[in-house]
């Protein structure tokens, strides 16, 4: 199990290295559109754009932040625990991060805060949990139990008593 903590947390912290990367890098370009603080407004303008470019502006959204959906209970490293609950985890994690994000990329130049690209990443963490983790955890504790089984065989049966060796005399 200590063997999926680290990778989890590794790969955790590459992740958002690459995230903090793309996201906050400063961009040269002759203009930058408003800010968008109206929720969905921006999802709706993608759906004007017509569907295949729709499909891949939403999709970059859902993707961007979706491996924490995944990496997160990854690195907690729990097999057992309420799944609800670790859903919950993931989704306010992925929610807060995703804000500090956005609110970073108010002081660099060429990034747009927009709100509904913090809906669209908690959306996309949300579905990577749902889809990977539960089916990730019971494989892992089938793993564990058969792993315990092997470990530990079944005890036999009494085949009666033990028997004694008679005791030798000490030497004068």
């Amino acid at each position: 199990m200590i063997r999926i903590r680290v990778a989890g947390g590794v790969l955790l912290v590459a992740h958002l290295a690459l995230v903090a990367w793309i996201t906050l890098r400063p961009l040269d370009v002759p203009w930058v559109r408003p800010a968008n603080l109206h929720p969905l407004a921006g999802i709706r303008a993608d759906l004007a754009l017509g569907w295949p470019e729709a499909a891949r502006r939403i999709g970059k959204g859902l993707a961007l932040l979706a491996p924490l959906g995944v990496l997160l209970p990854m690195a907690g490293g729990r097999l057992d625990g309420s799944p609800l609950a670790s859903l919950a985890r993931a989704v306010a994690t992925g929610t807060l991060v995703s804000l500090g994000i956005e609110l970073v990329q108010t002081g660099v130049p060429g990034q747009v805060v927009d709100i509904d690209s913090i809906l669209l990443n908690t959306v996309g963490v949300a579905l990577a949990h749902v889809l990977v983790v539960p089916t990730a955890r019971a494989l892992l504790r089938r793993r564990a139990e058969s792993r315990r089984r092997a470990a530990h065989p079944r005890e036999e049966t009494a085949q009666g008593r033990t028997p004694t060796i008679p005791r030798v005399g000490i030497a004068p």
